[in-house]
């Protein structure tokens, strides 16, 4: 099978690789960037992605930047998580919204709106990436209806071009 199909790929200068970071830094309390020298922005018949060598460390959503779930395996953040259990994971793993009955732990600093990363509640590895509906500490309080809306998941296409 070939490899995706870039159009427009070209090489930040290390000034809009540091903007970047201070994006995701902004939206995720974390960098995936290691290196400021490396990274290209380029066009799939979808996406605009942001790549360092071969690897999609993010992805624009309606203007909005997004971590991809290879990156956050790689980078391993501390911030901005929420757990759900064995049951819900195949659902969000699937490109499900994350329902608040699920939820068995969160970020409680996590603000309605915020960028936010799903992982399992065995392994704690990430599955999904979304937008929190809520807040961490309403996501724990209130177990009914949509706590978070899934924008990557993996298995998805931008699981597939990294």
């Amino acid at each position: 099978m070939p490899g995706p199909k870039f159009k427009n790929r070209h090489r930040l200068s290390r000034k809009e690789a540091r903007a970047l970071q201070e994006q995701f830094i902004g939206s995720m309390g974390f960098s995936p960037v290691l290196s400021e020298d490396s990274l290209d922005v380029a066009e799939t018949e979808k996406h605009s992605v942001i790549l360092e060598g071969s690897l999609v460390v993010g992805f624009f959503s309606n203007d909005k930047l997004f971590p991809t779930v290879r990156c956050l395996m790689r980078a391993q953040p501390d911030k901005r998580y929420v757990t759900v259990d064995m049951g819900a994971v195949r659902f969000v793993a699937g490109g499900a919204d994350v329902m608040a009955p699920g939820i068995i732990d969160a970020d409680r600093s996590i603000r309605e709106g915020d960028t936010v990363w799903v992982r399992d509640e065995r392994n704690r590895r990430p599955i999904a990436v979304g937008i929190a509906l809520r807040s961490g500490e309403e996501m724990l309080a209130d177990k009914k209806g949509k706590a978070v809306k899934n924008v990557h998941h993996a298995g998805d296409d931008i699981w597939e071009i990294s």
